[in-house]
């Protein structure tokens, strides 16, 4: 049985892709958290993975890293500190968990890493500056691991639109809000957590064998198309 592990998997996009694994795998995750779902194929380790040590696994396929922030304010209501606190929990948290994991990855036979970034990278957004910087270190993180652990290990990333998690809870707080995001997107929705979770699936699989160094945009047309 293949092996998973996914940090951050308790809540939103992370939870759904816990959840997407278990079918077929066996799961470790990592998080301050414990996920709701329970399963003989889950292992839960309670950690937070900027301040604590990382669990000792001898062994696993893939490594898919979820820990994000919605950090939305003017420039000039933003400090120091908010960009330092989304670095390190986009950038340094990846950082610390690859390098920790990269012998264990080594072994396996088809290793890969995914990790998240945002269209807000791609798209120039209003009040996304520190979001927007963290994301595209995360974004040249997998381009210059994907060259570097090439061809062992392949490594992506998946960029979505917004999506529909607790993060963006004060986003999508009514219909009306949903409805008037659904239609600033030319396919006219936005990202479920399920759909990012399938990707990540595919990501990982055998079938993206000829994939790395890619960001992937689930954006619903909002970079690609203006309509």
């Amino acid at each position: 049985m293949e092996k998973v592990l996914i940090i951050g998997g308790s809540k939103g996009i992370g939870s759904a892709i816990v959840s997407h694994q278990l079918e077929n795998k066996q799961v470790y995750n990592i998080s301050r958290s414990a996920p709701e779902i329970s399963n003989l194929n889950l292992i839960h380790y309670t950690a937070d993975v900027l301040k604590d040590n990382l669990p000792e696994i001898e062994s696993i396929d893939s490594l898919i890293y979820c820990p994000g922030s919605i950090n939305l304010k003017p420039i000039l209501s933003l400090n120091a500190d908010d960009f330092r606190n989304d670095f390190e929990i986009n950038v340094i948290g990846a950082v610390k968990v690859i390098q920790h994991y990269l012998p264990a990855l080594k072994k396996a036979t088809n290793p890969s890493i995914v990790l998240f970034s945002t269209v807000a990278v791609k798209l120039g957004m209003p009040f996304h500056a520190s979001i927007a910087a963290a994301k595209g270190g995360v974004e040249g993180l997998v381009k210059s691991l994907g060259a570097e652990l090439a061809p062992t290990i392949r490594i992506n990333a998946i960029a979505p639109t917004i999506t529909e998690t607790s993060l963006s809870a004060s986003i999508l707080r009514n219909d009306r809000m949903k409805e008037n995001m659904a239609e600033r997107h030319p396919l006219k929705s936005y990202l479920k957590p399920q759909e990012a979770a399938q990707m990540a699936d595919y990501l990982i699989s055998k079938a993206a064998g000829s994939i790395s160094g890619q960001i992937f945009q689930m954006d619903y047309g909002l970079v690609s198309f203006k309509l």
